[in-house]
């Protein structure tokens, strides 16, 4: 399937995204300026600050736009009917999300800056986490409403999936450990993870 064709400003809000992306992952939130954004995206400050009001709205597209860029989003989530099949797609694009090297960079830099900026913290998780956590909580809810599986607690059930998928793998990384010798098996683990879930929480 080919990619949609974007028009000039969508054009010029990507790169935007892409050149906050790289800077805040190699830089920061507190050390990334909109200048060094608009340079590196090749636009004008004002063009940044017409498609993004502030950086902490950047910061926040910026998150958003990495869940989207891998499937991670409300139409993943809109069969209530199938969660065998909306689930396992759900954790596959959820775990590749949670272990990639941005994910891991900005996560990382938000732990090391949380005592001096827990604002970011807060927009990482507001935008990120809890976002997610919201929109499978709400699919949960609707799969219980046609009596195959029972999810008393949607939001802690919503946890304990998204917690398990991070897995050794997401643990390792994030003390900056190799997971060479975890990637084999990943995609059988996420997968066993989810069939696991959901025989927790089928009605007998």
């Amino acid at each position: 399937m080919n990619a949609p064709v974007l028009n000039r400003s969508e054009q010029k809000r990507a790169q935007i995204l892409q050149a906050a992306k790289e800077l805040f992952c190699e830089h920061g939130f507190p050390n990334t300026s909109m200048d060094e954004v608009a340079k590196l995206a090749g636009v004008s400050k004002q063009t940044v600050y017409s498609h993004f009001g502030c950086k902490d709205d950047l910061f926040v597209a910026s998150i958003e736009s990495k869940c989207l860029v891998h499937g991670v989003n409300q139409d993943l989530l809109s069969d209530p009917a199938s969660p065998e099949v909306s689930l396992g797609l759900f954790a596959k694009h959820f775990g590749e999300v949670i272990i990639s090297p941005e994910a891991v960079t900005v996560f990382k830099a938000c732990v090391s800056q949380s005592d001096t900026h827990p604002e970011i913290s807060e927009l990482f998780y507001n935008a990120g986490p809890k976002h997610i956590l919201g929109l499978l909580a709400d699919y949960l809810a609707k799969v219980t409403l046609l009596g195959v599986y029972q999810f008393k607690h949607p939001h802690h059930c919503a946890v304990r999936l998204c917690l398990m998928v991070f897995g050794e793998v997401r643990m390792r990384l994030d003390l900056g450990l190799n997971v060479d010798d975890l990637q084999p098996e990943r995609d059988a683990y996420v997968q066993d993870t989810v069939e696991m879930f959901l025989k927790a929480y089928k009605v007998s």
